[in-house]
């Protein structure tokens, strides 16, 4: 599934080619996502110049005068920047062909991604509206994952991927974050210290800022908005490496399930 490190790869490999451009063309194949695409999608959008590329999330953003585009990857989603004229692959469910002769060309085989138009501002949209800080904004610190944990019996883990808390650690992330900092992704959110939240917090900027420089995870089903695939795969130290050793003690890691979640961890170095 795409999470932050790969929307933002695809906000900065897209932005180059669509912003200060004008849409001339949508097309939409299939309207059936997580959420029907409007029927007026085409009629709001040709005409309209998309000023900015922005990310909220997993959300992107597509901002014009008149109002925003809203996308979703969805567990297997991808945009990528195509020649208008190229034939469309199955599952390519959505064109926006731009005046400088670019395509921007929505993909997705589950149907999981939306693309929704807000006429309004889209940080108000009700699926935006009650997410959490930024992990890599000035409103995340130890402090506040500290202040927010408090009396919470959920593990820690959960509560790192709950995007009310804060948006965009995922499976992956969340999971390589918790082994950096030293803690058990089991361990109970509100038994943490302050000292180790502000830990954590550090590292989930690292892991996100080292993710984002590589250009994402190379999952089965995700690759760059250009077509080139991720490479922090290479790096990840417990995310799928169940049963292997660990890099740092050489203990064997943990597969275990956390809130229907496959998660791995290793039992020396996190407690």
């Amino acid at each position: 599934m795409p999470e932050l490190p790969e929307v933002e790869t695809t906000r900065r490999g897209i932005s180059p080619f669509v912003e200060a451009q004008v849409v001339t063309q949508v097309i939409v194949r299939e309207s059936r996502m997580r959420w029907p695409i409007p029927g007026d999608l085409a009629d709001k959008l040709i005409g309209q110049c998309i000023n900015r590329v922005s990310r909220r999330g997993k959300y992107l953003i597509l901002d014009t005068d008149i109002g925003s585009v809203l996308i979703h990857l969805g567990m297997s989603g991808s945009l990528r920047v195509v020649d208008p004229a190229s034939s469309p692959r199955k599952h390519d469910h959505v064109d926006m062909v731009l005046a400088n002769g670019h395509c921007l060309r929505l993909h997705d085989p589950r149907r999981f991604g939306c693309v929704l138009w807000c006429d309004d501002d889209p940080l108000g949209h009700p699926l935006l509206c009650q997410l959490g800080p930024e992990p890599l904004g000035e409103d995340f610190s130890g402090g506040y994952l500290y202040q927010r944990s408090r009396q919470r019996k959920m593990a820690i883990k959960s509560f790192l991927m709950d995007s009310h808390v804060v948006v965009g650690v995922g499976n992956i992330y969340a999971s390589e974050s918790l082994f950096m900092a030293g803690i058990a992704p089991k361990r109970a959110a509100g038994r943490v210290s302050l000292q180790r939240y502000t830990q954590l917090a550090e590292c989930v900027r690292e892991v996100l800022h080292k993710a984002i420089e590589k250009g994402g995870t190379t999952l089965r089903d995700f690759v760059g908005s250009q077509g080139e695939p991720g490479y922090f795969q290479q790096e990840l130290l417990v995310y799928g490496r169940d049963n292997q050793p660990c890099r740092h003690c050489g203990a064997n890691l943990i597969l275990t399930q956390i809130g229907q979640r496959a998660s791995v961890y290793c039992r020396r170095c996190q407690t």
